[in-house]
Formats: C-alpha cells, sequence, structure tokens
C-alpha cells in the first residue's frame, strides 16, 4: 500500500478525531483482524454477526497500529478516527485510493467461475504487466476493500472480484472498483435465498457496469440469453465470449482430454490444464480481458498453459490409485452441472477396459430459497444421466438428490447417506476403492474438504 498520513485518511473518510493526536503519523497497510495486523496499519474495528472489532482496538495498538477507525466510543493509546460506520468508512477509503491510483482494474462477477476466471487473468497478465489480484475470495464489501488498498504504487493491474448473495451489492461494490474492464461470466440459479429468481440475478450481475470507466469494456457470456438481451437494455456496447458461433470470441475444436482442455482461438491452438466446458468458458472470458489489455492471442496461449489449479474449484489431485476432482469450496445448480460433466469425461477417456467407477461425494448446495428441492432433485437426475456408479450424500437437502437419482437411474446405482461429513469420513475405507475416480462437492458450509484430506491419509 501507498503510504497515507492519517491525517489524510481522516480528510478522506470526514471522520471526528475521537481521541488522539495524528501529528506526522503515516500508515502503511490496513488491517480488520488485530491478530494478523503489521505496525504502522490502520486498523478498521469492524462489527459482524460473531465478532466486533472494537472489542479488540486495544491489541491493535499494543502490536504498533498507527490509528483505529471505530464507529463508537474507545479506551485506545492512539489516534481514533470516529465515523458512522467502519465497513462504509473502508469501502470509501478504498474508493479514493483507487482513484488516485495509476492502475486498471478488471472486475468479475458472476454465479460460477468468478475465482478461477480471476486465477487465469491474473496469471495471464503478470507475464507481461506487474498485477496484484485478490486474495483468497476477497470479493464482498470487505474483501474487495482490502484488495484495493493492498495495491502497491508501481501496480498496473488490479485483478478484483466482486461477489453479491443480495441485490444492490455488485452496485455499490462496482462504484468502489470504478473498473476498466468488467467480466460477467455467466448467470445461473445461485443465492436465490437473496435474489429471489433468475431475473433478479441477471439484474444484479449487470449492474457491474455501473462502475465502468467511460472507456471501459463490458464483457459477458455470449451465450446466455437472458443475459445478453438485458446487456442490450443497458445501451452500452459490450463484447461477448462463448462456445456457439454467435459470440465475438469463441473456442474452436475444443478437445476434453483427461484433466486438460484444448482448443483454438483465432486459429491458434490452447492447451489448458483444466478440465471441462465451465473452465474453457473461463479461459475465453479471461482471453478477451488480455486482448483488451493489449496481449497477443500467442502470448496468451504460452503463459496459460504453466496455469496452476485453482484450490478446492474442480482441481484434480492424483491419491495414490484414486483420481479425485476437489471442488469443495461452493456449490449450486451450475457449477454441480459442470462437475458431473467433468467427472464423466475423466472416466471416458480412461478408456472402456478400465473399469473405474464414477463416485460422487455430494453435499447440499445452500441459499436457494423455495427452490432448493426442486433444484436437488434436477440435480439427482443429472446423477443418473451421466452415469454415476456410487452417490454418496451429506446433509438433509442432499437426500433429495439421492431419492431422485434412484428413481431416474436406469443402471446400477448404488446409493448411500450420511447426516455429516464427521459419519462420512469414518466409513470411507468400506465405500471406496482402488482406481476410483470420485467427485467431491458441496456447498461450503458441508466442509468436505476434511473428506478428501481424509482420502489423502488414507491411499496417498
Amino acid at each position: 500500500m501507498k503510504e497515507l498520513s492519517v491525517e489524510a485518511v481522516s480528510r478522506i473518510l470526514n471522520a471526528e478525531i475521537a481521541q488522539g493526536n495524528p501529528g506526522h503519523l503515516s500508515i502503511r497497510g490496513i488491517s480488520t483482524d488485530s491478530r494478523t495486523m503489521k505496525a504502522g496499519d490502520c486498523f478498521f474495528a469492524l462489527a459482524g454477526e460473531r465478532f466486533d472489532g472494537h472489542d479488540h482496538v486495544a491489541d491493535a495498538f499494543a502490536r504498533g497500529a498507527a490509528c483505529a477507525v471505530v464507529s463508537r466510543d474507545v479506551p485506545a493509546a492512539g489516534p481514533v478516527l470516529k465515523v458512522e460506520d467502519t465497513i462504509i468508512a473502508l469501502g470509501d477509503l478504498a474508493q479514493e485510493y483507487r482513484r488516485a491510483g495509476g492502475y486498471k482494474v478488471v472486475a468479475i462477477t458472476g454465479s460460477v467461475g468468478k475465482t478461477t476466471t480471476r486465477q487465469i487473468v491474473h496469471h495471464v497478465l503478470s507475464g507481461h504487466f506487474k498485477a496484484h489480484q485478490a486474495q483468497k475470495n476477497f470479493n464482498n464489501t470487505i474483501g474487495l476493500p482490502l484488495t484495493l488498498l493492498a495495491a502497491e504504487p508501481d501496480d498496473e493491474v488490479i485483478v478484483a472480484e466482486l461477489g453479491a448473495n443480495q441485490l444492490g451489492e455488485i452496485a455499490y461494490l462496482t462504484r468502489i472498483a470504478q473498473p476498466n474492464v468488467a467480466v460477467v461470466t455467466n448467470v445461473h440459479p445461485a443465492h436465490l435465498a437473496g435474489f429471489g429468481d433468475i431475473e433478479a440475478i441477471v439484474r444484479e450481475k449487470t449492474s457491474i457496469a455501473q462502475g465502468l470507466a467511460e472507456d471501459g469494456v463490458f464483457v459477458v457470456n455470449g451465450d446466455i440469453d437472458i443475459l445478453t438481451a438485458a446487456c442490450r437494455r443497458l445501451g452500452r456496447p459490450f463484447r461477448t465470449f462463448g462456445r456457439s458461433s454467435k459470440v465475438d470470441c469463441s473456442a474452436e475444436e475444443v478437445v476434453y482430454h483427461g484433466l486438460r482442455s484444448r482448443f483454438r482461438i483465432y486459429g491458434t491452438p490452447v492447451e489448458l490444464p483444466l478440465p471441462g466446458p465451465g473452465n474453457v468458458d473461463n479461459a475465453l472470458a479471461a482471453w478477451v480481458v488480455c486482448e483488451t489489455l493489449g496481449l497477443t492471442v500467442e502470448q496468451f496461449a504460452d503463459r496459460i498453459q504453466t496455469l496452476p489449479g485453482v484450490a478446492m474449484r474442480a482441481e484434480p489431485l492424483q491419491i495414490g490409485t484414486l483420481t479425485v476432482l476437489n471442488d469443495c469450496y461452493n456449490a449450486n445448480p451450475a457449477s454441480m452441472k459442470n462437475a458431473l460433466a467433468i467427472l464423466a469425461a475423466l472416466r471416458a477417456n480412461a478408456g472402456p477396459d478400465a473399469k473405474r467407477r464414477m463416485v460422487f461425494i455430494c453435499g447440499h448446495m445452500a441459499e436457494l430459497g423455495a427452490q432448493s428441492e426442486t433444484l436437488h432433485a434436477e440435480l439427482g437426475r443429472e446423477v443418473a444421466r451421466v452415469g454415476v456408479d456410487l452417490l454418496v450424500t451429506v446433509g438433509e437437502a442432499a437426500k433429495t438428490t439421492l431419492a431422485a437419482a434412484r428413481e431416474a437411474s436406469k443402471h446400477d446405482l448404488q446409493t448411500v447417506c450420511f447426516d455429516d461429513t464427521a459419519a462420512l469420513c469414518d466409513n470411507l475405507e468400506r465405500l471406496v476403492r482402488e482406481y476410483d475416480i470420485i467427485l467431491v462437492k458441496g456447498s461450503r458450509a458441508a466442509r468436505l474438504e476434511n473428506v478428501v484430506q481424509e482420502l489423502t491419509k488414507g491411499y496417498g
């Protein structure tokens, strides 16, 4: 972060200096966690459902905080800046810091693929620019500001991720980010408890264009008609990517081979070290961003082939004789369907004589609201359609998936259900066989990464 005086921070936030004298003090970073902060940081006392940073202001100063931003009076051993809302203040500081920065911002949203697209964009661009990206899933009203405020003065490109689970969040975040390039990877049923229907999701995702620079580039998935129709109604130009012939940039001659994908862009071969059609879409979105920022398709193809795997997002693992697709980070209907397609492709590539089982360890899909039962049943029918051999479900909602899969299956589908992940882990040894191809996927609350850890211990 570029060094800022405490006095400048106070002016930007229109804060009351409630305690102490800023003097000539400066901040060298931002912290929202007193346990990990560094000397010279500005500590923002954020209040959440299970924590309140105001309780840790004294700890922050004990660790060398230059100042603290609070929304209520607290005892402190240094300068305290008082604001009405510390989360809003964090966004205000990030917005001004971004406005004054000399870098370009790429902002990515979508129902599925945000993180993978962001990782691809950052990996490719970092071979040609000094690039900084969001850490972990820093994509909300706290994470996005922290991403922008972590930018160094010599950074040339910031790759940010914008997420939302209720209306209005993307519009707020994009005004902070002020992107030069805004991307919508796709729109699918997700977070329906907060949005209600797919039309609301489309409105929310396309609102990312509200923060675009006047000469900014808007990039969307052109294979999704409801999305492109909404973009046309916005009345601003946009570029499209996808796997159909109607888009501006499409993938040609797509081949899925094991844990990799191959295709051509403008005739140039691209080797993507990620499996599945969803990842081809993510790579195409990333290419349009990179092209916008001046890269050639040859530069893109050369760099993307060295892309590392994205942890817990269709992450392929070889654990002894097992092939495991670790997709434990989250789940919604679209990402579940994509992961099952990858699972089927992995078995197909093993050859007809391999006799390897397809095993799906399935957690529930969260935040689907009134459509939860319907969408879990649709998932069960997809499980049956792709020919999964063993379906193992975890949790109450996933029982609907199991029942629907049983009913729809026309082959010898084996099914087992567990109430929780701990019970499943206790029984893994009797369920898994050597050479199985295993998809592990569910919403974050299921903690299915524990299953992957158990597989690693038992078969690695």
